[in-house]
């Protein structure tokens, strides 16, 4: 009997270090560190999408965190809205405050290599990120927009997200979109707003200035917004500015979830440039 209690014990706590995990709470976010047990090589940053709350510190993610935590990679899940301390809506989110807990959570684990992921509107919140702090050194972004777009609001008037206290420059709803809208045709709307060349081009999100590999997967289907179209538009801008690392875009055949029924080549992305 105590030979199975003891052994019941080493399990216990094998597995207690295997999921060893630590609550994070800083100005306007929440954030749970994942680590692994065995020597860091890299902190993963998961960044949820329009969804609000912490999704990757829910069960359906927990595969995939499991993944990332046995290839030795720590992993810090990320609410940037939509939690306890975080604001309530999808508006005027401070990156600051973002990569204020990405700090903390690498001065715990003690490593300077950082992948920031995120998908939809998580995916555009990693390419600003990568694109306003040189210390991430991997974005890879799932069904990203090339562009800011406004805040989730019902007057959609103010921008998603703010650098320096501003609110960064945003696509606004036109004319055009209002009735795509009103339908709910999502996609049609992103496109109508698009036509307005001259705020798309103010409100573009600078890819060229991240100090790292980038990784887009998008889906040709998407019917949220033209994630294909947006992520080609990066990829060009890319190359026009010469980009040094390592960039690409995988185009699968699907919708705007697509991706993420892919993280095989997210494994094997990180494996390679990160």
């Amino acid at each position: 009997m105590k030979l199975l209690f003891k052994t019941f014990l080493i399990l216990f706590f094998a597995c207690s270090i295997l999921k060893a995990q630590d609550t994070l709470v800083s100005k306007n976010t929440d954030a749970v560190l994942y680590t692994p047990p065995k020597k860091i090589r890299g902190l993963i940053v998961g960044l949820g999408g329009s969804e609000g709350g912490n999704a990757w510190t829910s069960n359906r993610w927990k595969a995939v965190r499991d993944q990332l935590l046995d290839k030795g990679y720590a992993f810090l899940a990320v609410a940037y809205f939509g939690s306890k301390n975080s604001p309530r809506l999808l508006e005027k989110i401070e990156i600051e405050d973002v990569h204020k807990i990405i700090r903390i959570a690498k001065s715990k684990i003690h490593t300077d290599k950082i992948a920031v992921m995120g998908g939809s509107r998580g995916a555009d919140l990693a390419l600003l990120l990568g694109s306003h702090f040189p210390d991430i050194s991997c974005v890879i972004g799932l069904s990203s927009s090339h562009a800011v777009f406004p805040g989730n609001t019902d007057h959609f008037s103010t921008s998603t997200w703010t650098f320096n206290r501003k609110e960064l420059p945003f696509i606004p709803v036109n004319e055009a979109a209002v009735p795509f809208m009103m339908q709910g045709s999502i996609r049609k709307a992103f496109e109508a707003m698009l036509q307005d060349r001259d705020a798309e081009q103010k409100a573009l999100i600078n890819v060229e200035n991240i100090k790292g590999s980038i990784l887009l997967i998008s889906g040709t289907k998407d019917e949220i917004c033209p994630s294909s179209e947006m992520s080609d538009a990066m990829i060009q801008r890319l190359k026009q500015k010469k980009f040094r690392y390592h960039y690409e875009h995988l185009k699968l055949e699907g919708g705007h979830s697509e991706p993420y029924n892919h993280f095989d080549k997210v494994f094997d992305f990180l494996q390679r440039y990160f």
